[in-house]
């Protein structure tokens, strides 16, 4: 009888050991849940190549209508809206307001006078210089002005009716210097502004103030340096300086 007790023990362990076993290597199924897909994705379109997004439904409430409802709205595309820059404001031939200085080339037309008509260009003195007349002033004149001079002078002794016409072909330059990517001379155009110098000029350097320039102006009543804003206009001879940041 004791020697059957002694057997009937590790018998049960044994068996115990084998229920053990079995239970822990048993795995119950596990429910595989389907990710949302991902918020960034669906606002802003998904790869070429992937598979289109399925909407899932979402027991989170609000978050779960706004995932659903993006994936139902069509993809818009978000490419850069391109940027159109405005070409120079275009020249005009004549401007009767204009004062002339060294530097600016004219067009005189003598009417029935093919050897007085010509192009002339202000030399430093400040006249122009031609044939039967010689020198005629021009600085701080207007195209006007000029033409009354040419033929008051032509009808001195030359011509009986002369008829003059003054234009001008091209003006002086202005002068751009400081803080652009090409500092130097460039030709002027009528109606400029400070802002459109600058882009003539290659646009700021990055040091560049952004905001104002100083701006020398010469004229008859002699040379003013002041501060403007970009969108001042400017003169032909202007000396346009930008300055360096401090910051």
């Amino acid at each position: 009888m004791r020697v059957a007790r002694a057997f009937r023990m590790p018998i049960i362990a044994a068996f115990a050991a084998l229920a053990v076993s079995g239970c822990m290597r048993a795995t119950a199924p596990v429910p595989v849940v389907q990710p949302h897909p991902d918020l960034d994705s669906i606002a802003y379109g998904r790869p070429r190549d992937s598979a289109p997004p399925v909407a899932v439904a979402d027991s989170s409430g609000a978050i779960g209508a706004f995932r659903t409802s993006l994936a139902a709205a069509p993809h818009r595309s978000h490419a850069p809206v391109p940027v159109v820059y405005a070409a120079a404001p275009i020249p005009v031939a004549y401007d009767a307001a204009y004062h002339l200085d060294a530097g600016d080339r004219l067009r005189v037309v003598v009417y029935g006078q093919e050897g007085l008509t010509n192009s002339y260009a202000i030399d430093a003195a400040g006249s122009i210089t031609m044939p039967l007349i010689g020198a005629v002033p021009a600085r701080g004149r207007t195209p006007a002005r000029l033409a009354a001079d040419i033929t008051a002078k032509l009808r001195n002794g030359f011509i009986r009716e002369p008829s003059v016409a003054v234009e001008i072909e091209a003006y002086r330059p202005f002068f751009i210097l400081g803080e652009v990517a090409t500092p130097g001379q460039y030709p002027y155009v009528p109606n400029m502004s400070v802002e459109s110098a600058v882009a003539i000029a290659g646009g700021f350097s990055p040091r560049a103030r952004r905001d104002r320039v100083t701006l020398t102006h010469t004229d008859a009543s002699g040379s003013s340096r002041i501060v403007v804003p970009l969108g001042t206009a400017i003169s032909p001879g202007d000396t346009v300086l930008v300055g360096e940041r401090w910051f």
